[in-house]
């Protein structure tokens, strides 16, 4: 009988459940439970349903039972950055902003008068991001100090479902890395930068690396979806799951979504004034390895203007709209604030163009060749920045998630770069997050064992 694992893998538009198993050395997966996830407006702000989300995650694990294969463990990851507080009696205070919301503005000086960005960078090794938990929980202070006079907990968004599935609290190592609160050094919470931010230190809980087990089923969750199981943490920040997933253990890794996260993986941060100048980032990946990448807007852009003309395209037709349109020679600087949440996508592309004196794009075609040659060239750019900073060359870009099928854009990568681009796993989310289990009940020896398993499992195509 096959032993089953099972990754909840919850990104910004959709979650889904995936059962891995490993037959003869190769991992095989089985989607089968799928689900939306959309912001909702609440009290004039963005918000997650955390409380549909739940039961989609109770309704996927259901379905394991009805088809009758129980996984051994399961792990859930999500986005990252955003939190809940709870309080004395864990219930969740106030509403779960979600950071794509304008809340965070200008708490940039608010963090500034209290640390300067160059102290904070060495500290944390964490790019400025305006809605970075350190933002958020600022905003929280700055608005609703109450919050936080009542708070007794701090959770990341998988760490609280792991709690509801529990009733056990763990924060997890890769995950609260993001929150520009723990020390780049030291690998957990710096609290002395928590203490001058004036939020009590006692709410964050001892960090957990990936592999650790939070617990099993509350009886209540056992009685509504049929069995019982061990909760594991994988990497919960879905990125820190998919860079494991990456099938070699050297090269850039682009992990392609609607974010995009281009970088290496390295063993020490790098916390430097040049790091900090060209924002990159120092994530915490599994057993204590370092991303140390750029976040890029992605194919939010991309995703974001397709929906305004009401889905009426495939992306397909839209790559061959804009290949036919690849004598538009406008760009964009896709990490530009304006693209973070506007009104409208395409008003915002072509006010960029205003703005800089280029040609505004007038038909579908050019919109979209401006934007997927405008994100390939942010590639470019983002290797010539990682070799900088490393002194180191690299010859492959390992692009895994969604953005892996796109081979247009994939082509733009190898030209803008002029790398060879490895593209696939498609689903690296949930399969890191399946290898975290794996590694924690032994079927891998170590995470290369189980990158070279993902190599040989999965199609991977080549691009030049």
């Amino acid at each position: 009988m096959s032993k089953y694992y099972l990754a909840v893998d919850i990104g910004a538009s959709s979650g889904r459940h995936i059962l891995g198993s490993v037959d003869q050395g190769k991992i095989t997966l089985e989607e089968i439970y799928r689900f939306e996830n959309t912001l909702i407006q609440k009290d004039h702000q963005l918000c997650w349903d955390l409380n549909q989300l739940f039961a989609e995650i109770l309704n996927g694990l259901k379905r394991c039972h009805e088809l009758g294969k129980i996984p051994l463990s399961v792990g859930i990851d999500t986005w990252a950055i955003d939190f809940v507080l709870l309080d004395e009696n864990d219930a969740v205070i106030g509403n779960t902003v979600a950071y794509r919301d304008s809340r965070t503005n200008g708490m940039d000086e608010l963090v500034t008068k209290r640390i300067s960005m160059e102290s904070l960078y060495t500290k944390t090794g964490i790019q400025k991001q305006i809605f970075n938990t350190i933002y958020q929980i600022t905003a929280v202070k700055s608005t609703h100090p109450e919050y936080l006079e009542k708070a007794k907990s701090f959770l990341m968004v998988p760490e609280y479902f792991n709690f509801l599935l529990t009733g056990i609290k763990k924060n997890e190592y890769t995950n609260v890395t993001t929150t520009q609160l723990v020390n780049a050094q030291t690998k957990t919470w710096d609290y002395d930068l928590i203490e001058k931010l004036g939020i009590n230190p006692a709410i964050f809980g001892d960090v957990s690396m990936p592999k650790t087990v939070v617990g099993n089923f509350l009886p209540e969750i056992q009685q509504k979806v049929g069995f019982d199981c061990d909760v594991i943490l994988p990497a919960t920040h879905d990125t820190g799951s998919a860079v494991m997933a990456v099938p070699a253990n050297d090269g850039i890794y682009l992990s392609s979504g609607t974010w995009s996260l281009m970088g290496v993986e390295r063993m020490e941060p790098d916390c430097s004034e040049l790091s900090r100048s060209m924002n990159f980032t120092n994530e915490g990946g599994f057993d204590f390895r370092f991303r140390f990448l750029k976040n890029i807007m992605g194919l939010w852009i991309i995703q974001s203007a397709r929906r305004e003309l009401d889905k009426k395209y495939s992306f397909d037709e839209l790559c061959d709209m804009a290949r036919q349109s690849n004598y538009f020679m406008s760009r964009i600087d896709v990490n530009d604030a304006s693209f973070l949440s506007p009104t409208s996508m395409t008003q915002a592309i072509k006010d960029y163009c205003v703005k800089t004196n280029q040609q505004i794009p007038e038909s579908i075609g050019e919109l979209f060749a401006c934007v997927y040659h405008s994100l390939a060239k942010s590639y470019g750019d983002t290797v010539q920045e990682i070799e900088e900073i490393t002194g180191n060359q690299y010859d492959v870009i390992h692009i895994v998630g969604g953005g892996s099928k796109d081979d247009y854009l994939n082509s733009l990568t190898a030209q803008y770069t002029r790398k060879t681009v490895l593209a696939g796993p498609v689903e690296a989310t949930a399969i890191g997050n399946l290898l975290a289990q794996m590694l924690k009940d032994g079927i891998f020896a170590n995470l290369a064992e189980a990158r070279t398993a993902v190599a040989r499992s999965f199609e991977i195509k080549e691009f030049n």
